[in-house]
This record gives C-alpha cells, structure tokens and sequence, in this order.
C-alpha cells in the first residue's frame, strides 16, 4: 500500500531549464484537495454521510480511493469497487485493493460509534471473484442506534492518521510495552506480530529496500505509478488520487509540463531512478522497527480483516505518538516480485497456509501532511 510519493525526487537539475527565480517562488496549495480532511466531522442530518466522511480519509493503494457508495433507504449503504482504479500490475488478484476496503469499512464502524450506532457489516452479500473483483459489492452495511453505546478511543484519531514515508528517529527506539500494546490490532482472521531483535530490522531493511528498487526496474510495475503521477497544485486540484507531488521544485517542473515530469520518470534505468532508489533506500535504514499483519488465510473475507487490522493498528500508532509506513512492493504477486514475496515471508515467521497481508515501519518522526481526497459527493453513487 506505499504511494510513490516523490517519485522524481531526483530531478532537481531540471530546474536549469525553467527560468530562474520565478520557479521557486511558486508555492501554490491544493486547497480543494485537502478540503474532506476538515470536513470529516461537520453536522449532517443524515449520520451516514458524517460516517462515509471519515471513512474516505482511509489508507488505501496508489491512493486510489476505489470505492463507490450507495445509500440504500434510512439505514443501510452498499459499497462497491470502481474497477477502473484497480492496479493490474502491482496488485494482480486485488489483494492489496481489498485491503483499502476493510481500511475503509473499519473507519466507518469506528466514525459510527461517535453517533451511538454500530454497523452490521456483511461482506461480498452476493459473492467476489478469487482472480479479480467484479462489480458485485464488497460489503452491505447497516446501521443500528445503540442507546448509551460509547465512542470508539480511536474514533479521536481519525483525522490525524497518517502514512509516515519519512525517516524515523533511531535515537527513540519503540518499547517493548508500546508494541505489546499494538498487539490489540489482530483479530480472530489476522494475528500481529513485530521484529524482536535488531538483525531482523536490518534483514527487513535489506529485503524492503531490495523490493522497492525491483518495483521501480521493472517497467510494467513503475509505468503504472507514473500514469497516477499528480504533478503540482493544478493537477491535484483536479486529480486528487494518486501520487501528488506538490512544493516549489514540482510547481517549478509543472511550467515544463507534466508530461515531460512522467516522461522523465519513466526510464527505470535513468539516472532519476537511481536517485529515487538511493533515497528510499536511506528511509528505510532510518527504521527502529517493523510490524506486519498475517491473515490465517487468503480468502477475500481475510483480506478483508486484515485491511480493519491495519486501520486499527494505524489509529493505535497514532495515539501513542508513533508514524506508521506501510511497505507494500515485496508483497506484491507479480511474477518478477516471487523470490522476495517468499523472503518476506521468510523473515515474518509466516506459517504453511497463512498470508503476509500488510508489512510496515514503524517508528518517531514529525508530523507529516495529509494526503488528497476526492470529496465524499465524488463517491457517492445516486439512485
């Protein structure tokens, strides 16, 4: 589930080609693009739309927001997978997609608490594809009032959940009780589990940084990050998914056009690259410690659980002060990722007929910014 963010962090000498000193005094913000962050929480007079507000601010692939909801009568909603915002090449079976969902559903269950309601929630009511998702909902959910039923702790975090891709304080090491406590993220389907010494943090640092430059040689898997690129203010603003790059260097870049940026970025062999990997491979060295998800299975229903695991274990993060960086790219199930998909599971402990679902640095570092998000009115389906 890592977003690319960044990705042409290495272009810097582009800049020669924009005129100098009006480039770097352009600071534009996305406002729009930030906008669902603080309006998560506003009054409704339907608590499903106050719900589904939240529920949009979840973790989810490539930042693709890829769900669809339907209101259905007073109570009820139906959500849905747009397919056109499955990613193919990194994420081939819809693993990692099914994943942001039970992230979403999990946040919704948690925002309904705040209005006394809890949600029943079914999962695939009419069945789900084992190859890949189809158009048939991934959850029906209802919402039930609750006399005197008391929010979720976690329902105050919500807002300030983030996905720290940044260095981590190795000066602070997480104690042993803070990880016991993240503990409270398994669930029945999803056990938890972290490293325990420190040549497993190194190992897991090898292995991730191993993995993220496979991803980025490999032509189909990093074409699929650059076709999501948002390059500067102006295409957020229109496009906030995917990966934005916004700040003055990108602004500046945007005046060349964004498509020589992706242009640019798409050569795996570039010197650009080779920058971006160098990069990453320095935030990962800056990792006190690694956590990870293991579904005691595959099945949709466990990929299911395992993405309301990792939002809780998200929100717990975030209450106790800690940045959480989801790495996807080695549990990802293309063809040139196998050998480092086994070494992830390897290194995880991970038992005969278990899943690694969701791997993760975890550490303290400074708050980092929000990511854009499409407004709860772009995802709602009208009947």
């Amino acid at each position: 589930m890592v977003s690319r963010r960044n990705v042409i962090l290495g272009v810097g000498g582009t800049l020669a080609l924009v005129g100098a000193g009006a480039a770097w005094r352009v600071m534009r913000v996305p406002q729009k693009a930030y906008l669902p962050w603080a309006q998560a929480g506003r009054t409704e007079h339907d608590p499903r739309l106050d719900v589904f507000r939240h529920a949009i601010l979840a973790p989810n692939p490539h930042n693709m927001q890829p769900w669809q909801i339907r209101l259905i009568g007073t109570d009820q909603a139906e959500i849905s997978c747009d397919l056109a915002r499955r990613l193919p090449q990194t994420d081939p079976f819809d693993r990692q997609i099914v994943i942001g969902f039970g992230c979403f559903v999990e946040l919704a269950v948690i925002a309904a608490s705040r209005h006394g309601m809890k949600i029943d929630v079914e999962t695939f009511p009419e069945g789900a594809g084992e190859e890949r998702l189809d158009d048939r909902p991934v959850a029906r959910l209802r919402f039930v009032a609750v006399p005197g039923l008391e929010a979720d702790p976690l329902a105050g975090f919500i807002r300030d959940r983030r996905s720290a891709k940044v260095p981590f304080d190795l000066k602070r090491p997480v104690p042993s009780e803070t990880l016991a406590a993240l503990q409270a993220a398994g669930s029945d389907l999803v056990r938890f589990d972290c490293t325990r010494t420190e040549s497993e943090v190194q190992a897991l640092i090898a292995m991730a940084s191993t993995a993220f430059e496979r991803e980025m040689r490999t032509p189909h898997t990093l074409r699929e990050s650059i076709d999501v690129l948002r390059v500067g203010a102006s295409e957020i603003e229109a496009n906030p998914d995917g990966i934005s790059l916004r700040g003055p260097l990108f602004e500046a870049l945007s005046i060349l056009g964004a498509d020589k940026v992706r242009a640019d970025a798409m050569d795996s062999q570039s010197e650009t690259t080779t920058n971006q990997i160098a990069r990453y491979r320095q935030i990962f060295t800056q990792t006190p410690s690694f956590v990870w998800l293991t579904g005691l299975g595959n099945s949709r229903a466990h990929q299911l659980a395992a993405g309301r695991s990792y939002l809780r274990l998200n929100l717990l993060a975030t209450k106790l002060g800690l940045g959480l960086h989801p790495i996807s790219q080695a549990l990802q199930e293309y063809p040139e990722m196998t050998p480092l998909f086994a070494e992830a599971r390897r290194l995880c402990r991970v038992e005969t007929g278990e899943t690694l679902q969701m791997l993760a640095r975890l550490g303290y570092a400074d708050p980092v910014a929000p990511t854009p998000r499409w407004p709860l009115e772009a995802k709602l389906i009208r009947a």
